[in-house]
Formats: structure tokens, C-alpha cells, sequence
């Protein structure tokens, strides 16, 4: 597990590049002439689930504050 603030974030800087790779992939997909809606579905969930790690991992960074 990610422990401190370097690595979170160097985690996060990876965690982005996969999910704009993932971006480029599927657009090339959906370019084909007859897609593999499988293979289309399985990246474009990848790619959510990603998302929702980074913005749980961004969030982390954030300093909890007393009210």
C-alpha cells in the first residue's frame, strides 16, 4: 500500500498515463471498421475503474480538516 506523499503521487502520475493509454486504445478501436465490442467494453471499464482510483487517491492528499 501507497504510504506517503511522494508516493501517492508518483502512483497517481502512473495511474494517468495508464488511463490516457487506455484512452488512446479505445478510440483506435472504435475506429475499426467492425470493433470488438468486448474488448471496447473490458477497456472502457478499466478505464472507469482507474478513474475512480485516482480521484480516491487525489482525495487522500487532501488534509483533513477539523470543524
Amino acid at each position: 500500500m501507497v504510504e506517503n506523499e511522494s508516493e501517492l503521487r508518483a502512483r497517481i502520475v502512473e495511474m494517468q498515463a495508464e488511463h490516457q493509454a487506455l484512452e488512446i486504445a479505445i478510440h483506435a478501436l472504435q475506429e475499426a471498421a467492425a470493433p470488438d465490442l468486448f474488448a471496447l467494453r473490458r477497456l472502457k471499464k478499466r478505464k472507469l475503474q482507474l478513474k475512480d482510483a485516482i480521484a480516491r487517491m487525489r482525495s487522500r492528499l487532501i488534509p483533513d480538516l477539523n470543524a
